[in-house]
């Protein structure tokens, strides 16, 4: 399973990368497999502040629909726009083309709460 070391994580399987104070956030490895083919991305929070574990959206895939976590509070800036015509992206690249969101870092702090890539690997078996 890949598990970028330099990413954060969370137990609902979401992945953080700081740049600066802009975080890109998107769904692990993980969570694509056990979703399946993912046929569409749902996200209506561009310009709205999210508080940390927020739902900030949805993925559809062909067996079932998940919610889609904050895994830190701040400001939605930009939704991934490659995902409107290519959800599929979170399958082939999840933490590369396949970012959801880009967000601002309203506290720096919860980066510390987040799981490391060991960590999180012990959780879901990897």
């Amino acid at each position: 399973m890949n598990l970028p070391a330099e990413l954060k994580y969370t137990k609902e399987h979401e992945w953080v990368r700081v740049e600066g104070d802009v975080a890109y956030v998107g769904i692990t490895d993980h969570a694509q497999k056990e979703l399946g083919d993912i046929v569409y991305v749902d996200i209506d929070t561009l310009d709205k502040d999210v508080a940390q574990n927020d739902v900030f959206g949805t993925v559809e895939a062909v067996k079932t629909v998940s919610d889609l976590f904050s895994p830190l509070t701040g400001t939605v800036l930009e939704i991934n726009p490659a995902l409107d015509g290519s959800p599929e992206l979170v399958n082939s690249d999840p933490y590369g083309d396949g970012w959801m969101i880009k967000m601002s870092v309203g506290n720096a702090a919860e980066l510390d709460e987040l799981l490391t890539a060991e960590a999180y690997g012990e959780i879901v078996g990897a």
